[in-house]
C-alpha cells in the first residue's frame, strides 16, 4: 500500500496517526504514553515483542545509576582493557581504531564536574520513573511485572567500596538511599552468600524485573489490547514531503502513513540520522548474559558483584548472570567466551551452580559519550521525535521517556528540562 502525504500540521490528536520506530522497551512506552493522548499508534520493529535488547540485560530498575562510566582515571585503564579480555570492562584491539572519535568524547567526560553535571541531569529522570510506569503497568494482566524487593550490592572488600564513596556522596546528595551492610546482614538477606562478603550495599529504591522479555511482551500486548497495531518489519526509510515526514516505508517496499513519527529504535536509530539532520555519537556496547534455567541455587535479590563486574538476577525462566561490557566496534559478531568468563566467575561464588541448558545472550546497548539519552525534536523534520541513547539504563527509563515524548508529539512544553537531552548538543 502507499502512504498517503500528509500537508501542514495536526491539530486533533484523536486522529493523528504516529509511527513509533522501534519495539523495544522505550518504543513500547513511547506507544503506549502516546496511546494514551489519544494517537493512533502503529509500532514498527522486525523482532518478535521482548526479543530487544532489555531481554538480555540485569532486569534492575536502577533509579540511582546516575554516575557515568567514564570517571577520573578511565585514560589509564584503556591498556588493561585491550590486554586483558576477560575483565568485566574489555576493548576489542580492532575495535579501536574506528571508535577512537567516541571514545575522546567518553573521556571528556571524566572531569568530576562534569559527571556531576551528568549525574544531575539523569537523576531528573530516574526519580520519576515507578509513577511513570505505574499507569502502564497497571492495565497489564500480570500486576506482578515488577518486583517488590530491594537490590543488594557486595564487595571482595573495603578498597572497591572505599573508592565508590564519593559517588554514592553525590547520589546521596541528589536523593538517592543506600544503606550499608555487615557481612551477618547479607548473609541474612541471601544465605547463599553467607560468609562470602564483608561489605555490601542495599539499595531500597531499587527494583527488579522478574521476567525481562516478558515485561516488554505484556506492555505489548496492553498496547495492542487498546486497539495500537504492531507491524512485525523492517523501517527502511522516513518518508518526507514539504519539510515534514509523511511516512514510513518498511522492508517490504510498503508504507504507513504518519503525521508524527517516534524514532526509538536503539542502535538501529543511526539508519535514520541523515533524515533527521543529526550528527550523533551513537555506538552499540555489548552486555553479555548466562541463564542457567535450573541454578539450583536461590537467590532472592538482583545482586550487583561490584568487583566481578556482573549480577545475579532471579528470573521466571531461571537465574540470568551477566552485565559484563564488551567495546568490539560495528558490525562485530559476539563473542560468547566473555559469557562463559562470567559464569566461570560466578561458579568460584557459588560452586554449586548448576549449569545445565545454560543459554548465553548478548544486547548492545546503545550508548553515548556522556550516557545521557537522547530525548528531542528533529529540526529537520518537525514532527519526528528521536528517543534513543539510553545505554544501560533503557528498562529503568522506558516509561519516563515514553511520557517525555508524548509532550513533545502533543507539542506541549515537557515540565523537565529538556536541554541535557538534546540531540544537537554535540553539534
Amino acid at each position: 500500500m502507499s502512504a498517503v502525504p500528509v500537508q501542514g500540521a495536526v491539530s486533533n490528536a484523536a486522529v493523528a496517526r504516529t509511527v513509533v520506530i522501534g519495539g523495544g522497551i522505550v518504543g513500547v512506552c513511547c506507544a503506549l504514553y502516546l496511546q494514551r493522548n489519544g494517537f493512533a499508534v502503529t509500532l514498527v520493529d522486525p523482532a518478535a515483542p521482548g526479543d530487544s535488547t532489555a531481554k538480555w540485560s540485569c532486569g534492575q530498575m536502577a533509579v540511582s545509576e546516575i554516575i557515568p562510566l567514564s570517571k577520573p582515571g578511565i585514560l589509564m585503564k584503556v591498556p588493561g582493557w585491550l590486554m586483558d579480555q576477560n575483565g568485566p570492562l574489555a576493548m576489542r584491539p580492532g575495535a579501536l581504531p574506528g571508535i577512537l572519535p567516541w571514545f575522546f568524547r567518553f573521556m571528556s567526560c571524566a572531569r568530576q564536574s562534569k559527571i556531576v553535571d551528568i549525574a544531575q541531569s539523569l537523576s531528573s529522570l530516574t526519580r520519576n520513573i515507578y509513577a511513570d510506569y505505574a499507569p502502564l503497568l497497571s492495565e497489564c494482566s500480570d500486576k506482578a511485572l515488577m518486583g517488590e524487593r530491594p537490590i543488594i550490592e557486595v564487595f571482595n572488600d573495603s578498597a572497591y567500596f572505599e573508592r565508590e564513596q564519593p559517588h554514592l556522596e553525590l547520589r546521596a546528595s541528589l536523593g538517592f538511599k543506600a544503606q550499608r551492610l555487615s557481612p551477618a546482614e547479607i548473609g541474612d538477606l541471601e544465605p547463599a552468600l553467607k560468609g562470602r562478603f564483608a561489605h555490601g550495599l542495599l539499595f531500597p529504591d531499587w527494583r527488579s524485573v522478574g521476567d525481562t522479555e516478558g515485561f516488554v511482551a505484556a506492555l505489548t500486548e496492553s498496547f495492542l489490547a487498546r486497539g495500537g497495531r504492531r507491524i512485525r518489519s523492517e523501517a527502511r526509510r522516513i518518508d518526507e514531503q514539504g519539510g515534514r515526514a509523511c511516512g514510513v516505508t518498511l522492508g517490504d517496499g510498503d508504507a504507513v502513513a504518519a503525521d508524527h513519527v517516534v524514532v526509538a529504535a536503539g542502535t538501529g536509530s543511526r539508519r535514520f540520522f541523515d533524515a533527521l539532520g543529526v550528527r550523533v555519537p551513537l555506538e552499540g556496547i555489548a552486555g553479555y548474559q548466562a541463564l542457567l534455567p535450573d541454578s539450583g541455587v536461590e537467590i532472592r535479590h538482583s545482586i550487583i558483584y561490584a568487583d566481578g563486574g556482573f549480577c545475579f538476577t532471579p528470573m521466571t525462566r531461571g537465574l540470568q548472570i551477566g552485565g559484563t561490557i564488551e567495546i568490539a566496534g560495528r558490525g562485530a559478531q559476539p563473542n560468547f567466551r566473555r559469557a562463559e568468563i562470567i559464569l566461570e566467575k560466578a561458579r568460584r561464588i557459588l560452586p554449586q551452580l548448576r549449569t545445565d541448558g545454560v543459554e548465553f545472550g548478548v544486547g548492545y546497548r546503545p550508548f553515548l559519550p556522556d550516557t545521557k539519552p537522547i530525548i528531542d525534536r528533529s529540526r529537520r523534520l518537525e514532527n519526528v521525535v528521536m528517543a534513543f541513547g539510553h545505554g544501560q539504563l533503557g528498562l529503568t527509563l522506558g516509561a519516563t521517556t515514553g511520557r517525555l515524548v508524548a509532550d513533545l508529539v502533543s507539542a506541549r512544553t515537557p515540565e523537565l528540562n529538556m536541554t541535557p537531552f538534546s540531540a544537537y548538543r554535540y553539534a
